[in-house]
């Protein structure tokens, strides 16, 4: 497979910035909201964004140093070698996939509250929720299409992921507009609920909110920019988003009471309808919500498959997944393997959703960690690699990012008020953690065999 250097500037940040943005913003709102109230999701918010910045930091420094297709396992190879290396790529991968498998699932169920018609076919319940085959069937639909988006090559993909973020931040402005409006300062209370176990209840939900900033170092051989730009393109993405969702929450808080953040299905399409006094306005809120799934679907299946080809080129996943075909764009067969695997969601329905954003979230910290030690290794090691983005104070932000993802990681275990649910999230780690162990040993042993 041959690496074009065909995104622009506004191409990687669309990729980014979509990519993080999907339909949690519409669906999780009230979530967030009562979890923490309004204030403290603002903070959980803010210092998720502090952590996220410190460790897309490191991303950016290593990016601009080394910027090939696979990120995380590019540096981490060079820091660990391969073990560790697939550790945090693996865990990467279960962030990447939990989302691509999210939005199969959100596609049809955002679709439903346009068009109730597509409930139909009631196969069964799954946590109390009903499970429809139409739903099931356009979910896979959705996954067939944006996956045929990515085999006609990233460029063709990156131009639509443009044109659809911009729908979805004029969109945003729209609701901040709304808000302004007619927006009431007493809605915010209680500013705080739960306390502190509160603001760690939205914190755990987060890191996979954040997720997408590290789709630009995974396809760092697709950016037609110098190095240095990369690197900075990243912290970028990440601020933008930390500014989208906070103005969301605080949009949502000033129009809707309590009661209705409650009663409400799409706190966030409800709010617009309500800002607006026009049932229109939480439509086009939906559709925009549509699009952010559009955008995020797209964004994780770009990275999804260029970690995945790291990995395989790298003799770690089967290498029947890579054609033999040079001339490719896109690496077709793992983008097709991806498909397969996620269109296993809608037949959990919406439960799984709560599911794979917490169960994700926990391969994606297992990689931000391996990913600040890389940065403080490499620094170490070697101080004379070229860094055309070079972090100021680079010691104590790759410390920083370390021990701030281990401070997240830590919320996911059982003593936590906020640890992982069993036995549905612990069992999506487990499996997932025994198919790298299997794909590894795998590896290992057919290259042990290969040497003389």
């Amino acid at each position: 497979m041959r690496f074009e250097r065909v995104l622009k500037r506004r191409h990687a940040v669309a990729l980014a910035f979509g990519a993080m943005i999907g339909w949690s913003w519409v669906l999780l709102s009230g979530i967030w909201i009562e979890r923490a109230g309004a204030v403290g999701v603002v903070i959980a918010f803010l210092a998720s964004g502090v952590a996220m910045i410190l460790i897309a930091l490191t991303y950016a420094e290593l990016a601009s140093a080394m910027p090939r297709v696979g990120g995380e396992h590019v540096y981490a190879e060079r820091a660990f070698g391969r073990a560790i290396s697939f550790i945090c790529s693996w865990g990467i991968l279960l962030g990447y996939v939990s989302v691509i498998a999210f939005e199969v699932v959100a596609f049809p169920y955002a679709l439903s509250y346009l068009f109730p018609i597509i409930n139909q076919g009631h196969l069964w319940q799954v946590a109390g929720w009903d499970i429809y085959l139409g739903q099931v069937a356009i979910g896979i639909g959705g996954m067939v299409a944006i996956t045929s988006l990515n085999v006609r090559g990233l460029a063709t993909a990156a131009r639509v992921q443009a044109l659809v973020t911009a729908v979805i931040i004029l969109a945003g402005v729209a609701l901040l507009v709304g808000a302004g409006r007619s927006g009431v300062v007493e809605h915010f209370a209680p500013a705080f609920n739960g306390g502190l176990a509160g603001i760690m209840g939205v914190v755990v939900m987060l890191p996979l909110m954040f997720l997408g900033f590290d789709i630009i170092p995974q396809a760092a051989e697709e950016i037609d920019l110098e190095p240095r730009k990369i690197g900075m393109m990243i912290v970028v993405s990440i601020a933008i988003g930390v500014l989208f969702y906070t103005a969301v929450v605080v949009a949502v808080a000033f129009v809707l009471d309590g009661d209705a953040r409650a009663a409400a299905e799409l706190p966030t399409a409800h709010a617009a309808a309500v800002a607006f006094d026009s049932p229109e306005a939480g439509t086009l809120l939906v559709c925009a919500g549509l699009a952010g799934i559009v955008t995020s679907w797209n964004g994780f299946l770009v990275g999804a498959s260029r970690l995945s080809y790291a990995l395989t080129a790298a003799g770690l996943l089967p290498r029947w997944l890579i054609a033999s075909d040079r001339d490719e764009t896109a690496p077709r067969r793992i983008l097709w393997t991806l498909c397969l695997l996620c269109c296993f969601a809608p037949w959990f329905g919406r439960p799984i959703l709560v599911w794979l954003v917490d169960a994700g979230s926990v391969g994606v910290i297992v990689g931000y960690a391996i990913v600040a030690l890389s940065f403080l290794v490499l620094r170490q090691r070697e101080p004379a690699m070229p860094r055309p983005y070079r972090v100021p104070w680079g010691p104590f932000v790759g410390t920083s990012a370390f021990i701030l993802a281990l401070a997240i990681g830590s919320l996911y275990l059982p003593w936590s008020p906020s640890a992982l649910v069993w036995p549905q999230e612990w069992l999506i780690c487990a499996v997932w953690a025994l198919a790298g162990f299997a794909l590894y040993n795998n590896a290992t042993s057919s290259r042990t065999a290969s040497q003389p």
